[in-house]
This record gives structure tokens, C-alpha cells and sequence, in this order.
């Protein structure tokens, strides 16, 4: 891959990579303080957490030096960090989500795990070991970790896919649950399982379906639809599984306005109400019955088509299932579940046209009797992909030719089928969706423009659509709308999409170099809400990361607005504050305004002792940054205030590997400043 260096770095060969260091061994340490294992991919995490633990020895040794690197060295590093930053964000998703989903998505976390491994090993490959002074044994290790990573292999626990087949069978048999002579071998298989990957109290089992409805709210609507069924369908499993094994019946209590709705559609309905062996994910959840058209309403749940439209259509404004008020009445095709739909009818020869009678679905029942059901995994996913890409399609012609109001519900939906899925966000800017959102960004209409910019942002989190987002001339009218946008929530958005594509190093550098970006970036520190201050500094970070944005961020006047947010709790952004002013010591003038504050110090001993752990690294760095090289002023600053030696001193003793390092070196400094006094 052909790289081309900034002209900085080819014309001084050398450069101090502080920052860069710094960034590196918090995030390495973060992963490796990493105690509380998920109870799935335990064997891939513990390995990738002793290759970090590696690299952060390497990286501290490297700061230590306080040496100048070569330019190859800076683009591993930065590199490493990228890698690192993922494998956290990985072991953050195993452990916060369901351990049921995670294991029926065994093989992809575990090749997202190989992935980054490789990807570690490319990283090392361009790293100069010979020109690092480093010691001898750090060199042997790392060269080790890079051989070892180049020829690693995927490596899928057999347990787990074990466990996970049988609960794909459990799934496939569960509409068979009725049946007394398999009942009970069914629920001691479930509940082998269920302890396999730690549930085993009540308490566990409505953590991992409360964890199972967030996945679910996660991907309804968003391009993950087919999924959604599968969830569900584990939900209503695992519900019934804790039903049995605990030996209670717990009977769902179904929400007034769901009694009213259903009620309703038995007075507007002439569809049957018998229960058929219908599998429930497939039933509209007020008639009962098969749903021939499924449609998402904007709560992101699904409908059949003629029942939700009738509805709402008799002035209801709510969510039938949830009471949540509809923030608007568009009904989104469900395509993927749509297309499962038909391939359960096809396989069971119902005819989707026409109502599913008691007849047809006794006989398809006893038809299924006769044979074991299996999951088609690739089909499922190619119809999920197939139906991606037709909306895509249309939606993106609705942009090109439709009325503004068309245009509107049109980049709603692009902006709803881009929230996740990597697939997703690269099939909607195949479809040539990016040059139209881009436009719209400029529309009067605050909707447009809001569903516009956020939908840029969702499929900026691929990194190809970055280089599309930017190819398309973008960055002037998404600092537009961070300047004056109609909306906050558009200003906010467009701050985090600033953040998304200066994730590229040389789009820090293109947006940096824009005259009104770090400005707006700035404003909106001072006058957005706690979500757009928070975007504002993780984009400023990002984009202070290289020194020449550095001094662009003081001229801005960002440094006050920073320290007002230490002393703001109901910012909440603290660390996030501290951070961005950690970063800017590095440069002349951040030094300079930052000594100037009469209120920094203070403010800085008492987060020693009260902040976050984060909170104190960077308190520890600023106070350090600020008694090196002609700081005798804050020196005496901090002598004289009775609190910071005892927060310095508890620093050292009880703080992060970092934290102690600094604070042992602070403690040296003031030291010799009180000696010379």
C-alpha cells in the first residue's frame, strides 16, 4: 500500500512522538488491567491481551528513551494504536453484550480476533527495531510477537461451536416445544447450555434477555433485520427455558393499549384467531395472525401492513406493542424478514396470497413432524443482502428525483438502514447514495438536513466511505451545517462526522487545514449540549494529535472553554477535557495559555485525588508538563498548596503504572525546586 508521508516528516526525518506514546500505553494498559473475562472467545481474548501487554512494555520503554523516531516507526505506531483501539472496542462488545448472541456469532468475533492479529503483524512489519534504542530482549520479544503473528491462524473454540449447534437445534425444534416426550430433554439440554456460558439464577436470565432486547432495539430497522427475527426468537426461548427450569409459569402481562389493539383488529378483521403453529416471530402482533406485508414503524417494531395502517389510520399515534408515541408514521418494508416469511410458506406449502387456513397448517405441521428443520445460514444472509441493496437502490433514486418531502423520508431511511451493519453502509454507497446526501446537507428543510448529516455519519464508520465522503467535496458543507446548522442535533452530528473521517491521518491534516473547522469545533464546545461538547473534544483530540493543528486549536480559544468544562459536573466531560489539554502542551502556545490559568492547578490536585482513573493520568501529565522547562512558577504554585503533596504521594503509591511513573517524577521535580528555593 503506497503511503505518502507528510511533508513534515520527510523534511525533518525525526520526530518526537509524545502524544502518540502517551495515547498508546493508557489504551494498552486499559486492555491489559482487563480482569473480568466474557464467558465465550476466552482463548482469543487472553492471547490478544498478552500480545498488548507486550506492546505496552514496548511502547513505555520507547517513551522512556525520550529518543527521536524514525518516520516508519511513527506510522506503526499510529497503526498499533488503530489495531489496539479495535481489539478494545472487540473485548468491550464481548463482554457488554449477550453471551447468547456472541456464541451464534462464534465464528465471525472469532475471525474479527484473527483479523486484528494480522493486522498487529503488518504494523510490526515496518517497525525498525535496529534504529530503536531499546533493549536487547524488548527487540527479541517483539520480533517473536511479529512472527508469530504473521503466521497465526484462526482459532474457533470447538466447545463453543459445539454449544452453538445445539442451540440451533433447539431453535429449529422450537415450535415443537408443545410435545411432552421431548419437552423435558429439551429443557436439560437449554439449560446445559444456558450454564455453559454462565446463566444460571433468575437474575441472570433477565440480564441476558435485557441484553437481548438491546441487541434487538440495535438492529431493528437498520439494515440488521435479518436478524431481529432470530433474537427475538432466542428471547422468547431463553423466556420459556427460565420458566421450566425454575418450575413457575410466568405469564407475560400484555400492555391496555396491545388488548385494545388487538380487540380492535378482531372487530376490523375477518382473519382467523386460532393459534396455528405459527412461528411467533412471523405473527403481527396484533392480528396473531401470519403477516403477509411486514412493515417497520418508527419505534422499530414490525406490523403487517394492513393491520398497523389501519391503526393509525383510525387516528392512534403510539406503538401498538411498546405505548411509545410514533415521532412519525412512515411503515418501512421489512424485506429481509419479508423474504423469510415466504421461504417458511414456500417450505411448507402455504400460500402466501391467500389466508393460512386451520387445514393447510395442520397439514404443514404434520408435514414438519416428518422431517428435522434446518437453519439455512446462507441463504438467509444473501436475501438479507439482496434486500439491502434493492431499498438502497430505490432509496437513492428517491433522492435524486423526488419532492423534498420524498427526500426527506428517503434519507430517514438511508440514515436508519446505515446505523449498522459494515454490509449495509458499503452497499448504500455502491448505490451511489453519498454525492446526494452531500447535496441535501445544504437544505433548508431542518429534517433534511439533519437525516442527511447523520446518515453520512453512520456510513462514515466504514473506512472506504470515509475516502467517498471526502472525494465528494463534503467537508465544506458538513462544516456548514457544524456552524449553523438548523438543528443541535445536526451540529452534533456533524461534529462526530468530523471525528469519523479524521480518524485518516491525512484528512487530520485536510480538515485541520480548512479555516473554519476548528473554529466551529470550538464553538460548539462552548455553546452546544453535554453530547455535542463531548463530540467537539473527541474531534478536537483527534485532530490535535498532529502539531500543526495544535496551535490552531489556542488560536481558536479553546484552552478556557476547556478549563470551564473541569469545573462544569453537569458536563460531565471531564476526562474528555483533560485530554484534549494534555495534548496541547505540546505546542508553544498551548504551554504558554495553559501557565497563564490561576485556577488549573487547583483544579488538578483535587482530580489526583477524586478523578477517574484516566482523569488522574492526564492530571498527573499536565502537572509535569507544566513544572518542566522554565515552570518554577507552578512549581512553587503546587509547593504552596497543602494538598498536593499528599495527592501526589497516594498517586504513586496507588495509581496506574503511568500515574505512578509521573507522579514519582513530579514528586523528584518539586524535590529539587524546594532544595534550590
Amino acid at each position: 500500500m503506497d503511503m505518502t508521508l507528510p511533508s513534515l516528516m520527510v523534511s525533518s526525518g525525526f520526530l518526537p512522538v509524545g502524544p502518540l506514546l502517551e495515547s498508546l500505553i493508557h489504551i494498552s494498559n486499559e486492555v491489559a488491567l482487563i480482569e473480568k473475562f466474557p464467558v465465550v472467545q476466552v482463548k482469543n481474548l487472553s492471547m490478544m491481551i498478552r500480545r498488548v501487554k507486550l506492546l505496552s512494555s514496548l511502547f513505555q520503554e520507547i517513551q522512556e528513551t525520550n529518543a527521536p523516531l524514525p518516520p516508519s516507526s511513527i506510522l506503526c505506531l499510529t497503526e498499533l494504536f488503530s489495531v489496539i483501539r479495535r481489539v478494545k472496542m472487540l473485548i468491550d462488545g464481548c463482554k457488554e453484550g449477550s453471551a447468547l448472541w456472541n456464541l451464534m456469532q462464534t465464528d465471525l468475533i472469532s475471525n474479527q480476533y484473527h483479523v486484528t492479529v494480522k493486522e498487529m503483524g503488518s504494523a510490526l512489519d515496518i517497525l525498525p527495531l535496529s534504529l530503536l534504542k531499546i533493549t536487547t530482549d524488548t527487540k527479541e520479544q517483539v520480533e517473536l510477537l511479529r512472527k508469530q503473528a504473521k503466521r497465526v491462524e484462526l482459532f474457533v473454540e470447538p466447545r463453543e461451536i459445539q454449544r452453538r449447534e445445539e442451540l440451533f437445534l433447539m431453535m429449529a425444534g422450537y415450535n415443537d416445544r408443545n410435545k411432552k416426550n421431548t419437552g423435558l430433554t429439551d429443557v436439560n439440554k437449554m439449560k446445559q447450555i444456558l450454564i455453559s456460558i454462565g446463566v444460571r439464577s433468575p437474575l441472570d436470565f433477565e440480564e441476558e434477555i435485557s441484553k437481548l432486547e438491546a441487541e434487538a432495539e440495535k438492529q431493528a430497522g437498520t439494515g440488521g433485520l435479518i436478524v431481529v427475527s432470530n433474537i427475538k426468537n432466542l428471547m422468547s426461548l431463553i423466556s420459556l427455558s427460565k420458566s421450566m427450569i425454575f418450575s413457575r409459569e410466568e405469564k407475560e402481562k400484555i400492555p391496555e393499549y396491545l388488548k385494545q389493539a388487538s380487540n380492535w383488529q378482531h372487530d376490523h378483521s375477518s382473519s382467523s384467531q386460532s393459534s396455528f403453529n405459527i412461528p411467533d416471530e412471523y405473527r403481527c402482533p396484533i392480528s396473531l395472525d401470519l403477516m403477509r406485508d411486514p412493515v417497520i414503524v418508527a419505534s422499530g417494531h414490525t406490523y403487517d401492513r394492513n393491520s398497523i395502517a389501519q391503526w393509525i389510520n383510525t387516528g392512534h399515534h403510539t406503538c401498538p406493542k411498546s405505548g411509545q408515541r410514533l415521532i412519525h408514521m412512515a411503515l418501512i418494508p421489512n424485506y429481509a424478514l419479508k423474504s423469510l416469511i415466504h421461504q417458511w410458506c414456500e417450505e411448507n406449502n402455504i400460500t402466501i396470497a391467500e389466508s393460512a387456513s386451520p387445514s393447510d397448517l395442520d397439514q404443514s405441521s404434520s408435514k414438519r413432524d416428518l422431517q428435522e428443520k434446518a437453519v439455512d445460514h446462507i441463504s438467509a444472509t444473501k436475501t438479507a443482502s439482496d434486500a439491502v441493496k434493492m431499498t438502497a437502490e430505490f432509496l437513492v433514486g428517491k433522492l435524486a428525483t423526488g419532492s423534498p418531502d420524498i427526500q426527506r423520508q428517503a434519507a430517514y431511511e438511508l440514515r436508519l438502514l446505515a446505523k449498522t451493519g459494515m454490509e449495509n453502509r458499503r452497499m448504500i454507497a455502491e448505490a451511489g447514495a453519498i454525492p446526494f446526501l452531500v447535496t441535501l446537507l445544504g437544505s433548508n428543510e431542518s429534517r433534511i438536513q439533519g437525516n442527511a448529516v447523520t446518515a453520512l455519519l453512520n456510513l462514515s464508520i466504514f473506512d472506504n466511505n470515509k475516502i467517498l465522503i471526502m472525494s465528494a467535496g463534503s467537508l465544506d458543507s458538513i462544516i456548514h451545517v457544524l456552524q449553523s446548522g438548523k438543528t443541535m442535533e445536526a451540529r452534533e452530528n456533524a461534529a462526530a462526522t468530523i471525528f469519523s473521517l479524521s480518524m485518516v491521518d491525512d484528512y487530520k491534516v485536510i480538515i485541520g487545514a480548512h479555516p473554519k473547522a476548528i473554529p466551529a469545533l470550538v464553538e460548539l464546545l462552548g455553546d452546544g449540549t453535554t453530547a455535542g461538547k463531548r463530540d467537539a473534544a473527541t474531534a478536537l483530540f483527534n485532530l490535535a494529535v498532529y502539531n500543526v493543528n495544535k496551535a490552531s486549536v489556542v488560536v481558536s480559544g479553546a484552552i478556557p472553554l476547556l478549563i470551564d468544562l473541569l469545573m462544569d459536573d453537569k458536563a460531565g466531560i471531564t476526562d474528555d477535557a483533560l485530554a484534549v489539554l494534555a495534548l496541547l502542551l505540546g505546542c508553544s502556545e498551548g504551554l504558554e495559555q495553559i501557565r497563564k490559568s490561576r485556577v488549573l492547578v487547583p483544579l488538578l490536585i483535587d482530580l489526583l485525588r477524586y478523578g477517574s482513573p484516566k482523569g488522574k493520568e492526564n492530571s498527573i501529565t499536565l502537572l509535569l508538563g507544566l513544572c518542566k522547562d522554565s515552570g518554577e512558577e507552578v512549581a512553587r504554585r503546587l509547593l504552596m498548596n497543602p494538598r498536593s503533596i499528599p495527592s501526589l504521594q497516594s498517586l504513586a503509591a496507588d495509581g496506574s503504572l503511568k500515574a505512578r511513573r509521573k507522579a514519582d517524577a513530579l514528586l523528584r521535580l518539586l524535590n529539587r525546586c524546594c532544595f534550590q528555593s
